[in-house]
């Protein structure tokens, strides 16, 4: 596809200065240094689209050549509107989208396929190779300014023949400026709303003539969000808190060798961005008309009078629709933090008619987050909070043969080795108890005298039941140490049949070796430590006593003393009675609300244990799995060119735990058709690319129902009715498909202006999916345990995507001009829910960034005022059955910037 975006940056008027990264990439790529074009100094439009090139296939080729569907943006376009993170990015690329869940959740999604986030042993569909390294975990990418860059280009289809490793949807590169021997300095500062402060500098030049070069780049946000937070007025959602660095030398020694070394980094800094989610009423129906009792429902709980004490707080007032403040009221949130850096090595040597490289890489990411759950009591510490230490090693060897013979070929060998330590944590407070009770069991503890007159420890027991514990709790596994590994070696030729007729081949094969083990422990038992059970189902023991789960009389014969002892601590802590020299006799003095207001404290924390299991290896995923390319392609003429193309790859399986017993996932795989032309038209002005394409998945990974054997096994020992139980995980969708039309075009025929545009329309949807999860509005009693939406919409996906682009620049005076420049992304309707639900589906929207300002034509000077969502575009992010994700508002700040 096209690059089109490129060409906006290339062929503006604006971009008065050639900063060289075309010639240094080119002479890394073993191409020739003539691929740098000059640009004019004047306010006229550059017309020779011919000299527009592109990085994809790892050398320096004319755009209209290369037979893959590509979109490309320039850094120059990404200043001009301060788009530096991943979001904004990608919405001025083509039929690519950023499924922003939180930072280490988030995932990229491509002609449909994608959305919906990834597990931590799981690899993203579409790759990120970032200056040659390729990023095997999303999370890398989402807490990151990508300043200084030079271009970003996104291939679809499957990307497994050339370069680092396989990808099954598409690769997203991403290439930063390089050092070069011509000094240079960049800086621009911006000051906006929400206390927004933003600078961002680079610059670097020759530390040794001809011998050694450097370059920096550094970037500092920090703001407020636009979402308060009543508890702590300091914490806002989502805020900025972010500094990015990288340092690069360039080495030349000889005129047949040169090397790049890199280091980046973003040290560990904190940003709020859970719990940016304004809640609304449950419904009281379920979707079949049945009643929703809502026994579980905030609406029930916080109306006990447990709850009900603050009267600054309430559920209609402040739980419900933001405090119609757009704000939350939470104690415990904390912001997520995060943190990664990394290196590189990039060594290239010309070798007669050949070029071979090295790409040595080493990435490691923080990820600490501490959430809660909603309200301001003390019911969960952490309700749920991943603690991830990720690390990657990558090294690549490339041998590439020179352009213009018979054929040119690029192949080489790839290893990767990545290591995930994964710990999600839940802790429980003081209110946790009287939270989860059901109202059976909090009615029995929520009383200060028992009906019979015996002393009740009902409220002491409430508390008691939750309060402090901590556990590595299993969503889907507590603790996971994850480690993968890829061996691969690959080759891709171009043949050149005719001058016109081009055949380009390629081939893969890639040994994958995954292996995931887990557990789900308790790591403090907090203050009831006494109500725990004798042991889970597992077999992991617990150290609590035996008794009936409804009276809490002892279970006669399965209590060793020690046990006894400790059903007798209970009675003298919660209902005072003395303890003595017989085991067990204490515990047998109490009434029978006594024991009953045992049985449901201790059926409350049984209830929130959930899954405990000693650490469990999961079955591993060892494979070889094979990648293929046949892409013929004919030069109609100079300005129209053709292709046809096949692309094969498989995505790894998934060596995972699911509730204690190994689950593994098959691997993906995609069949991709494309037929795609491209075309200058009108002397140059207009470039129209356009491709239709089909592709079929195999073996999908996504969220999938499947059976809950730990909890089956439970029922079954526990005589409990239905046996059967069921619960959703990722799993494998039978068969997916997703088609469509893509088109990219640029229009610079007009002088001064530039408008470029991007559009697909897809369809893409389950073609074979009977065991999907249900939906929530599904969850009336005997509902089935799974839903068949094969021909429904795939979740997340939209079936329209546009983007437009307007640049416009006039010289008014002495040197000097105005500009315009604007970006407006849409997305039709989609899906939300992996599930599906009725009620989760995103209207569409419409996101358009407008700055104006006023510089110098040598652009050594420039300040403008910049909107984000200028037309302040109120479409939610997405949207559950009781809650959604508000969009970022409307933010304007002045930009000043300059060159030195």
């Amino acid at each position: 596809m096209m690059g089109g975006l490129l060409l906006l940056g290339a062929l503006q008027s604006a971009e008065a200065e050639v900063s060289g990264d075309a010639a240094d990439a080119a002479a890394e790529a073993g191409a020739s240094a003539g691929a740098e074009a000059s640009a004019p100094s004047d306010a006229t439009p550059v017309t020779d689209l011919s000299k527009v090139v592109v990085h994809t296939r790892n050398r320096l080729e004319p755009l209209q050549d290369v037979p893959v569907s590509i979109s490309v943006v320039t850094g120059a376009e990404l200043d001009r509107l301060e788009a530096y993170d991943i979001t904004a990015i990608v919405k001025r690329v083509g039929n690519l989208q950023w499924n922003f869940g939180n930072q280490r959740t988030s995932s990229l999604a491509l002609r449909g396929f994608g959305k919906q986030g990834q597990t931590e042993a799981q690899d993203p569909s579409v790759g990120v190779v970032v200056d040659g390294i390729n990023y095997a975990y999303n999370a890398l990418i989402s807490s990151y300014d990508f300043t200084d860059v030079d271009t970003v280009e996104l291939a679809r289809g499957p990307q497994g023949t050339l370069q680092g490793k396989n990808a099954t949807l598409g690769i997203l590169n991403i290439t930063t400026r390089r050092p070069s021997f011509t000094p240079d300095a960049q800086y621009s500062v911006t000051v906006g709303q929400l206390g927004t402060v933003i600078g961002r500098a680079a610059g670097g030049g020759p530390v040794i003539d001809d011998l050694l070069a450097w370059r920096g780049t550094l970037s500092a946000e920090r703001g407020k969000g636009d979402v308060r937070n009543l508890n702590n007025p300091d914490d806002t959602y989502q805020n900025k808190d972010r500094v990015t660095g990288r340092l690069q030398f360039l080495l030349t020694p000889t005129d047949n060798f040169r090397a790049r070394f890199s280091y980046s980094l973003t040290p560990v800094g904190g940003e709020t961005t859970n719990s940016r989610t304004i809640n609304t009423p449950t419904p009281a129906l379920y979707s079949n008309g049945a009643t929703n009792p809502l026994t579980t429902d905030a609406s029930t709980r916080l109306a006990r009078p447990w709850f009900t004490q603050n009267p600054s707080y309430s559920y209609q007032n402040t739980y419900l629709y933001g405090a119609g403040q757009n704000a939350v009221d939470l104690d415990y949130q904390h912001p997520l933090y995060t943190g990664s850096d990394g290196a590189s090595a990039q060594l290239d040597w010309t070798l007669g008619n050949q070029t071979l490289t090295s790409i040595s890489g080493y990435e490691e990411y923080h990820f600490n987050a501490i959430n809660d759950e909603g309200t301001p009591f003390d019911i969960y510490r952490n309700s749920g909070g991943f603690l991830n230490r990720y690390k990657q090693l990558s090294q690549e060897l490339r041998l590439s043969s020179q352009t213009g013979g018979f054929v040119d070929y690029q192949t080489g060998l790839f290893f990767f080795k990545a290591t995930n330590t994964s710990e999600y944590r839940r802790a429980w407070g003081s209110d946790a108890g009287a939270w989860f009770a059901t109202p059976a069991q909090y009615k029995v503890l929520d009383v200060a005298v028992n009906p019979d007159g015996s002393v009740s420890g009902g409220r002491y027991l409430l508390t008691n039941s939750l309060n402090g514990l901590d556990m590595d709790y299993n969503a889907p596994a507590g603790l996971q140490y994850i480690r993968n590994k890829s061996y691969a070696a690959f080759a891709q030729a171009d043949w050149h049949l005719t001058k016109a007729f081009t055949v380009t081949t390629g081939a893969r094969a890639t040994r994958e070796d995954r292996e995931t083990t887990s557990d789900s422990l308790i790591t403090n038992n907090g203050d009831g430590a006494a109500l725990n059970p004798v042991a889970s189902p597992s077999g992991v023991q617990l150290g609590g006593f035996a008794s009936n789960a409804t009276t809490g009389a002892l279970t006669a014969g399965a209590n060793s003393a020690a046990q006894l002892s400790l059903a007798d601590q209970v009675a003298n802590r919660y209902f005072g009675v003395a303890i003595t020299s017989v085991p067990g006799s204490a515990y047998g003095k109490l009434t029978g609300q006594q024991l009953a207001q045992v049985a449901a404290a201790k059926s409350i924390r049984l209830a929130q244990l959930g899954v405990v299991y000693a650490p469990t290896d999961a079955q591993p995923f060892k494979k070889t799995q094979p990648a293929f390319v046949i892409s013929p392609s004919y030069k109609f003429s100079d300005t129209e060119t053709g292709y046809i193309s096949w692309q094969y790859g498989e995505k790894a399986g998934i060596a995972q735990v699911v509730n204690g017993i190994s689950d593994l996932v098959q691997p993906e795989k995609n069949d991709s058709y494309e037929l795609g032309l491209k075309s200058s038209l009108l002397h140059h002005t207009l470039t129209l690319n356009a491709d239709v394409y089909l592709t079929n998945i195999k073996n999908y990974q996504q969220s999938v129902g499947i059976v809950d054997q730990y909890t089956t096994n439970l029922n079954i020992a526990n005589g409990v009715t239905p046996t059967t139980a069921y619960t959703a995980t990722t799993g494998n969708v039978p068969k997916v498909q997703s088609k469509g039309i893509e088109v990219d075009t640029v229009y610079v025929g007009i002088p001064n202006l530039s408008l470029r545009f991007s559009g697909a329309y897809i369809d893409a949807f389950y073609k074979s999916f009977p065991n999907s999860a249900q939906p929530v509005e599904n969850g009336y009693p005997k509902a089935p345990p799974y839903q068949d939406v094969t021909g429904q919409e795939l979740a997340g996906a939209s079936r329209v995507y546009a983007n437009l682009g307007v640049d416009y620049r006039l010289a008014i005076y002495r040197g000097y001009a105005i500009r315009v420049s604007s970006n407006t992304a849409f997305n039709s309707r989609f899906n939300s829910d992996v599930a599906l639900s009725s009620y989760a589906w995103v209207p569409s929207s419409t996101i358009t960034d407008f700055e104006i300002g006023f510089s110098r034509l040598d652009n050594k000077f420039d300040i403008g005022v910049l909107a984000k969502n200028l037309f302040n575009d109120g479409t939610v992010l997405s949207r559950t059955w009781n809650s959604y994700t508000p969009p970022v508002q409307r933010w304007i700040g002045v930009v000043a910037s300059g060159r030195l």
